[in-house]
């Protein structure tokens, strides 16, 4: 009976800040970043552990509204927030992409240099503008071109 009020007590955390998200975004990105980052070490995390806390944050994000938005900021800053209080050693990046004559943005986390949980590679359609990490908040040092990549299929 224990285990299943923690779990669903760390449901509750999670609906909780997917909620507050489009509020914590109105601060300067460099306070976001401090909310987001906590001062541990990062930690092997079980991957039951990480499929409970991802699978928490899809259902508060898929049947929360009107009180959670849906969309890859809700996602990501709520996934990063909670996988790296889990020990995660993750890093959540923002980036820029055109599709047709509008600019876009997205935002996913990176493992090990890598893209973590994101159906598809966001890179190829994304020019990475802003990163948060253990190692800090920061822009890229070189932006590799001037103009976005392109989304669409030409």
């Amino acid at each position: 009976m224990k285990r299943r009020f923690v779990f669903n007590a760390l449901f509750l955390r999670v609906f909780t800040f997917a909620a507050i998200v489009p509020y914590l975004l109105r601060l300067k990105i460099s306070s976001v970043a401090r909310v987001l980052e906590p001062d541990t070490e990062p930690s092997a995390v079980p991957e039951d552990r990480v499929r409970r806390i991802v699978s928490y944050i899809e259902t508060a994000i898929g049947h929360g509204r009107p009180f959670v938005r849906p969309g890859c900021l809700t996602r990501g800053l709520t996934r990063y927030y909670f996988l790296r209080r889990a020990g995660m050693d993750v890093a959540l990046c923002f980036g820029m992409g055109r599709h047709d004559t509008e600019v876009i943005g997205h935002c996913w986390l990176v493992k090990n240099g890598e893209p973590f949980l994101e159906v598809e590679d966001p890179r190829p359609l994304y020019v990475e503008m802003y990163r948060i990490s253990r190692q800090g908040a920061r822009a890229p040092a070189v932006v590799k071109t001037c103009q976005p990549p392109t989304l669409a299929n030409s």
